[in-house]
């Protein structure tokens, strides 16, 4: 995708919108949003644009069947047929769809579930739903994500979660959803700032309850799960807390292992790794290299990326090429 970025990227994208009177801003991590943070201003601006150019819209149809017949698309629908020079699948991910396109003799890469938040059995956690810790990084193997996370009623969710679920989505597929990660839960702190923290504590407050002394950045309930976690008694106070509860918190902190035992779809969305592989369409236009007129842009191919706008973009990017293709001829 990085040559297709160079002809048509976010900076076209963020113009095309701005155009349309539409503003997007962007995250620290690189996410981007419209300003109105509602996915419906998005929306009304293709709505507003389909109007504007006439673009017939057909809810409710079924897809049945698209055949080639004497250099004419036939796209049978319900219980139409629709008759075009040129055909484009922007269809996202879709078992009947990625059928169809196998019956032209298409390769395609196994889909596997991508942006999917962790299931997990540890109840203790999951009682605090609603949780969230801004600066936490997420290890799985040699792999890291980094961003908030969100504790669920089921487990964790939030951007380093869902960034996570992207990259290791066929390693997490592979292991039936049953694997584990290791999370700290605040990148601010070091260990040996943490050691600082409970020295200072010790030497100033050594007869205050631990649980009573919540770090400025933890969240309370959190810290309770901490100490309980690290076998700090509700009425122990600092003098009493030995190297051992030390280690224990500091490594519930900077290095929690998790074990998840399931997935669960990001609030509506779902995105897969696989689809159309990326030999079988030209890189300029994003036409199939061995059936001319048919075009094939979004996730139907096998393009996936991160949540915050990546797949969109890669989406919007694709549609481009194929529009810019189209007018030419």
């Amino acid at each position: 995708m990085e040559p297709c970025f160079k002809r048509f990227g976010p900076k076209e994208v963020i113009e095309w919108f701005g155009d349309k009177g539409v503003s997007i801003k962007k995250e620290a991590d690189g996410r981007m949003f419209p300003s109105s943070n509602n996915s419906q201003t998005i929306i009304d601006c293709f709505e507003s644009e389909r109007k504007k150019y006439g673009i017939a819209l057909l809810t409710s149809t079924k897809l049945t069947s698209i055949s080639l017949v004497q250099n004419q698309w036939e796209i049978s629908a319900n219980d139409t047929t629709i008759i075009a020079k040129k055909l484009l699948i922007a269809t996202g991910s879709d078992k009947h769809i990625w059928e169809l396109l196998e019956q032209l003799s298409l390769e395609i890469v196994p889909p596997v579930p991508s942006l999917f938040t962790f299931q997990l059995a540890d109840e203790q956690l999951k009682a605090l739903a609603g949780v969230a810790l801004e600066h936490t990084k997420v290890t799985y193997g040699i792999l890291t994500t980094s961003g908030p996370t969100l504790i669920t009623h089921w487990g964790v969710s939030g951007p380093a979660i869902l960034k996570m679920s992207a990259f290791a989505a066929r390693q997490f597929a592979q292991k039936n959803y049953h694997f584990k990660v290791f999370i700290d839960w605040c990148q601010e702190w070091s260990k040996e700032d943490i050691a600082a923290w409970v020295k200072e504590k010790q030497e100033t407050a050594p007869k205050k309850r631990v649980r009573n002394d919540i770090p400025a950045l933890i969240p309370k309930r959190f810290w309770e799960y901490l100490c309980t976690k690290s076998n700090v008694s509700e009425f122990q106070n600092w003098s009493e807390t030995g190297k051992k509860h030390i280690k224990n918190l500091t490594e519930n902190i900077k290095n929690m292992p998790l074990e998840a035992n399931g997935k669960t779809t990001f609030k509506e969305e779902f995105v897969t790794a696989g689809g159309i592989d990326l030999k079988e369409i030209s890189q300029t236009t994003f036409e199939v290299q061995k059936i001319p007129n048919l075009y094939l842009a979004g996730e139907v191919l096998n393009i996936d990326a991160i949540t915050g706008g990546f797949n969109f973009q890669a989406a919007w990017t694709g549609g481009w090429h194929v529009g810019q293709s189209v007018a030419s001829l």
